[in-house]
């Protein structure tokens, strides 16, 4: 986050007056909707066993169904000023419906309880931000500093022409096979502002109290899908071209290891983890898929569309921005991950899958 997860310094601007998050109780209504908590992460209210052990993801004929209305209706919705992003989700009895998050908890009659037959849920996050912020506590093995060559993944990272730090997300190569340091565009092309070929860090220059040496070069800029503040956006994502003598394809000990080159498609209720620069592994459930969102980055506000959103405790924090999202277990690549609240409860990833063919590559894992 840079809630993308991404530190800077000169990022330290106006995002930090955030919202703190609320939540509306299961089951009581508030601004004419039902809100949910724990419920999201679960299926439930089916009399049909083959429908649960069914795959809730967008091939699912209910989840199809509800995103189709998602989509008609998230124009109007999103013209609400407290309104940050809609998305496919579970309401509190387990059936798909339609996620709206929100700054503050709107009054009641502000939204719709539901839409075209699909019940709407509330969610509170505050602001979605690609986010600065302080680094947090630090783990045993201590992402932020600098690693012996190859570095792991899930590791500080940065660009040299700024003092910040993201997360290394994966290891990735092309049918040549040159391989390649995976992280987002906030990251490694600081928000389409970075000179070409601009050199890429470890640890990111936040991390070394913002000086530069040549043993933490670990490649250059080689590719980034630009930032568009007018349009919509499916990626924030980058690449930097380098040498397997220079980056490794697995987590420090402490994480989830080596991820598998088979990639997964997002469904809901799917288990997922992460390991980044600075709350190192997490854990959490895959609560929407087929979001808009908008996102705050420190050039503006972009819209994103067909995104993955994560919940869980402390799920992503400033720092982690570029963290590969893998299932848990099984460690399939999902999503990459760059945006998320103040909390960390709510995270937000691109699906891996058109992030990896943007840049012609595959995951370089198990």
């Amino acid at each position: 986050m840079k809630y993308s997860l991404h530190f800077s310094l000169k990022g330290i601007i106006g995002v930090l007056a955030f919202m703190v998050a609320l939540s509306v109780p299961c089951g009581k209504q508030a601004g004419g909707l039902i809100g949910v908590t724990a419920a999201e992460a679960k299926i439930a209210g089916t009399n049909d066993a083959a429908e649960a052990a069914v795959e809730l993801d967008r091939n699912h004929a209910k989840v199809k169904e509800t995103m189709a209305v998602q989509n008609r209706h998230t124009p109007v919705l999103m013209t609400h000023p407290d309104v940050v992003g809609t998305s496919t989700g579970l309401d509190d009895a387990g059936q798909p419906a339609i996620m709206v998050f929100t700054k503050k908890a709107l009054a009641d009659g502000m939204l719709p309880r539901d839409l075209e037959g699909k019940r709407v849920v509330m969610k509170v996050t505050g602001e979605i931000i690609a986010m600065a912020g302080n680094p947090g506590k630090k783990s045993r093995i201590d992402p932020p500093k600098r690693f012996p060559r190859p570095v792991p993944i899930g590791v500080s990272t940065g660009n040299e022409e700024e003092c910040s730090s993201g997360t290394i997300g994966a290891r990735v190569k092309d049918a040549a096979d040159n391989v390649y340091a995976l992280s987002n565009n906030h990251v490694y092309a600081l928000e389409n502002n970075a000179s070409p070929a601009s050199r890429v860090l470890q640890p990111g220059r936040y991390d070394t109290g913002c000086t530069l040496t040549a043993n933490d070069v670990i490649g250059t800029l080689f590719r980034s899908v630009p930032i568009d503040y007018v349009g919509n956006n499916t990626v924030d994502a980058a690449i930097a071209l380098t040498t397997v003598a220079e980056v490794g394809n697995a987590t420090p000990a402490n994480g989830y290891g080596l991820p598998k080159s088979a990639t997964a498609t997002a469904g809901l209720t799917t288990a997922v983890q992460k390991y980044g620069r600075t709350t190192s592994l997490t854990k959490g459930t895959i609560v929407g898929i087929n979001g808009t969102i908008k996102v705050s980055y420190t050039g503006g506000v972009a819209t994103f569309v067909n995104q993955i959103a994560v919940n869980g405790r402390s799920f992503i924090k400033a720092g982690d921005s570029g963290s590969l999202l893998v299932t848990d277990p099984g460690r399939q690549p999902v999503g990459l991950l760059f945006a998320g609240n103040s909390s960390g409860s709510y995270a937000f990833a691109n699906p891996i899958e058109p992030v990896l063919n943007g840049f012609g590559v595959t995951i370089d894992g198990e």
